[in-house]
């Protein structure tokens, strides 16, 4: 069976993900051990007690989702299940590429908690929002977007999640306008997202560049035959590709998760896994998709279930 594991993004998080997985299995324990004793966060603490306040911060957000994700993936691996195909959403492709085995353990997370640390603290002094759009054409969007921005409005669409969703980012005064002008245009439902940055903006120019110095000093592996699909255009990595390069500018560039559904669909995959909290990305999939076969693992129900049906 051709299989896809898919790590989602910020927006998913939640006081108690991971913890009856950890009590349970040693290998998630191991996971939050090591991710821990490198960053030098109480990662356990963080994502079973919160405080919610503290878990929604950036900072902390993006290591407390990787390293659930991580730890979940850790007792497939150990039960010897694999996927051909890796894909995540925005913080979601360092799993990807932990998994692949591009980035190593110790270099994703140390990556992860200076990227989410830059992207939180190295941005203009405004107020930020996103907001999710659905049943509306990304064309349509995209030229409200640039008729708005022409007002001197900032406002840009940053994630195209779906054929049926996309994600804009901008000034809060600026959303909220755009809004207006998107349900006028026909979107059939629009959702403000649990964020409060200008995520895959310009407004992050300062966070890429602060970033590419940090992505200076790691050293990454030879891909292998596990593909990881990049956000930045939907395509697998190749060996030719300036990696540092697309990370960097995966902070300020839009998430093409429309296209890493189009090629997973056109390499024929059977199965779709989707790991760690929420079930985003499995979401989009059927919006796409309604045939596709999705997994969500993210309790240890959903595990063991999934676990069960494997043997």
């Amino acid at each position: 069976m051709k299989r896809a594991f898919l790590f989602p993004g910020q927006g998913t998080q939640v006081v108690g993900m991971g913890k009856d997985i950890y009590e349970k299995y040693e290998e998630a324990r191991n996971i939050y051990s090591r991710a821990s004793e490198i960053s030098g966060i109480d990662i356990k603490k963080l994502c079973f007690e919160g405080p919610e306040e503290m878990l929604n911060k950036t900072q902390y957000t993006q290591i407390a989702i990787l390293t659930t994700s991580l730890a979940i993936l850790e007792v497939l691996k150990s039960n010897n299940i694999k996927a051909e195909i890796a894909v995540g959403l925005s913080l979601g492709e360092y799993a990807a590429l932990i998994y692949a085995g591009i980035i190593s353990f110790e270099d994703g997370i140390r990556l992860i908690q200076k990227r989410g640390y830059y992207m939180e603290t190295l941005i203009p002094d405004e107020k930020y929002s996103m907001a999710a759009v659905i049943g509306l054409a990304s064309s349509k969007i995209e030229e409200i977007c640039n008729e708005m921005r022409k007002k001197g409005k900032f406002v840009v669409p940053a994630n195209y999640n779906c054929q049926v969703q996309t994600a804009i980012s901008g000034k809060l005064d600026a959303i909220d306008e755009t809004i207006e002008k998107l349900k006028e245009a026909g979107a059939k439902r629009i959702i403000k997202l649990n964020t409060s940055g200008p995520f895959h903006t310009s407004e992050l120019k300062s966070a890429k560049e602060a970033y590419a110095k940090e992505l200076e000093k790691i050293s990454f592996n030879r891909i292998n035959e596990i593909k990881v699909i990049k956000n930045i255009d939907g395509t697998y990595y190749q060996e030719k590709d300036n990696i540092k390069e697309i990370l960097a500018n995966h902070i300020i560039s839009p998430v093409r998760f429309d296209k890493a559904i189009q090629l997973m669909e056109k390499e024929k995959v059977e199965e779709y896994v989707e790991i760690g909290p929420g079930k985003t990305l499995t979401g989009f999939i059927k919006k796409d998709n309604k045939e596709a076969n999705i997994v969500n693992i993210n309790s240890l129900e959903t595990l063991e279930n999934y676990l069960n049906k494997e043997k």
